[in-house]
């Protein structure tokens, strides 16, 4: 399937004004629930392999003040779609969400929207039940980002959102257990 995807997207070409067969746009004035969540015309979205900071989660900015993980995630997610208008297919549906892979358009180039987040530092790679990602060319992009300090991992006190679920699906079964 994925060789299948990147030949056919290596094959588009990129002046391209709508998405292709089998893809949507996805374009401003979708309601963002997070920085990798979506809803449009009734329907939840979400990119695959990727997770966003979540909300209510707080990290320290250089000027000493917190601010919202999740919301800030949201914001970064709000101007990609802005500025590259990505287009969209789905991968899986499971659960009442679709989970989509998405490409920007930077320049004359596509790229992989969710690559891209995470590579700038402002998104993680989702991890499964057995902490593995569930895209591994994403968790290498995302050792790049911390590697380099880029977006999130600039700051101190940032923690992945697999480790606070992690936390909390653990909290949940220790409770249950008593």
């Amino acid at each position: 399937m994925r060789k299948a995807l990147s030949l056919l997207l290596a094959l588009l070409p990129t002046s391209v004004s709508a998405a292709p067969a089998g893809y949507f746009d996805l374009l401003p004035g979708v309601t963002l629930e997070t920085g990798d969540t979506w809803v449009s015309n009734g329907e939840r979205f979400r990119l695959y392999g990727v997770q966003s900071c979540l909300r209510g989660t707080d990290y320290t900015n250089k000027h000493g003040q917190k601010r919202d993980c999740g919301e800030a995630s949201l914001a970064v997610l709000a101007a990609y779609i802005k500025d590259t208008k990505p287009v969209c297919a789905p991968v899986v549906k499971k659960d009442g969400i679709a989970y989509v892979v998405c490409y920007a358009t930077v320049g004359k180039e596509r790229v992989d929207l969710a690559n891209v987040l995470i590579t700038s530092g402002y998104a993680f790679a989702a991890l499964n039940g057995e902490g593995m990602p569930y895209h591994v060319p994403y968790a290498v992009a995302e050792k790049l980002a911390r590697d380099k300090r880029a977006g999130f991992w600039q700051f101190e006190d940032v923690q992945h959102p697999a480790i606070l679920l992690s936390r909390e699906v653990n909290a949940r079964t220790k409770k249950a257990d008593q």
